[in-house]
């Protein structure tokens, strides 16, 4: 019996090699955190954050909160991220609930505290299941935003894009159009929002290729340690959770242990296959714990490096 073989050279040292062990460890990672509410989830936060400090990540971002919610808390997060660690730090600004002269003020502490990342973000409404309505005296978008960034200070800006289409776009093509002005406003790259199988982001990637985008898109990667809270995620952002995935996590809601390893095996064949299809730079997803990102970035061949910080 002949044994047919992949023919494509990557194709070909994946069937050949052991598992993950012919990859190089060739790529960029970030990751993203909340701000805390308790000390207890402070405590989990710079626990994580000290696990994946060695892997010497491009930068480590946190989130702000709907209509600027957490905003108090996401500037202290990031400012003592900047201050304490060799990391570099982004901080997430919406345009949510705030005129253009307090996101100013806010972008001015940023860069006081040394911060010079910021993610540039719509946003999302104070309540659930509400329409964005911009500030009177604010900005409309995203793409308003990073142009009003811009002139404010020279940040690095990120901001988002998304492989199944923002919930709030009239169609595919409008969204894309939106991603291209927020990319020629002056943002430097774009983080997906997280999905599931690697041919969406591909024919994203492709799509904003045909659109004239040639600025980095990143692909963000959801671990998925609660299937039930990821469905809840997934209804709000648009993304599909494939059938085959539920079925992987039938069964596991009372065995913590045995979801953590499916969820790590899942995400890493995913970036496995990205990685195979030329992608070089991931976006992880962290919930403030590091053990999921951790593994799938040993998985991918990443290992820790000195990230002493120099002065």
């Amino acid at each position: 019996m002949t044994l047919s073989i992949p023919s494509s050279e990557e194709a070909a040292r994946a069937w050949q090699a052991p598992l993950y062990a012919d990859l190089a460890g060739d790529l960029n990672v970030s990751f993203e955190f909340f701000p805390p509410k308790t000390e207890k989830m402070e405590e989990q936060l710079w626990s994580a954050i000290e696990t994946l400090t060695p892997l010497a990540p491009k930068f480590v971002s946190v989130t702000y909160g709907a209509g600027g919610s957490t905003r108090e808390r996401t500037h202290n997060t990031v400012a003592r991220i900047a201050k304490e660690t060799p990391l570099s730090a982004a901080a997430h600004l919406t345009c949510v609930a705030a005129s253009k002269a307090e996101i100013d003020e806010v972008a001015d502490a940023y860069w006081d505290a040394g911060v010079r990342h910021i993610v540039a973000l719509r946003g999302d409404p104070p309540e659930a299941g509400t329409k964005f309505m911009p500030h009177p005296q604010g900005y409309q978008g995203a793409a308003e935003l990073v142009e009003g960034l811009r002139k404010r200070h020279p940040f690095e800006i990120s901001v988002a894009a998304y492989p199944e289409t923002h919930p709030d776009a009239s169609c595919a093509q409008s969204d894309i159009d939106n991603l291209k002005r927020k990319l020629d406003a002056g943002a430097t790259r774009a983080i997906t929002q997280f999905f599931f199988e690697p041919e969406t982001f591909f024919r994203f990637r492709d799509t904003a290729s045909a659109a004239g985008i040639t600025a980095d898109i990143i692909p963000g990667i959801m671990p998925v340690s609660n299937f039930a809270a990821v469905q809840r995620m997934s209804a709000m952002c648009n993304t599909d959770v494939p059938g085959w995935m539920g079925k992987l996590f039938e069964g596991l809601d009372d065995l913590p242990a045995a979801r953590q390893l499916v969820s790590a095996t899942l995400a890493a064949e995913l970036c496995r296959k990205l990685y195979a299809g030329g992608v070089r730079d991931f976006h992880f997803y962290t919930l403030n714990r590091a053990e999921l990102s951790y593994a799938i970035c040993h998985l991918l061949g990443l290992r820790p490096a000195n990230t002493e910080k120099t002065a």
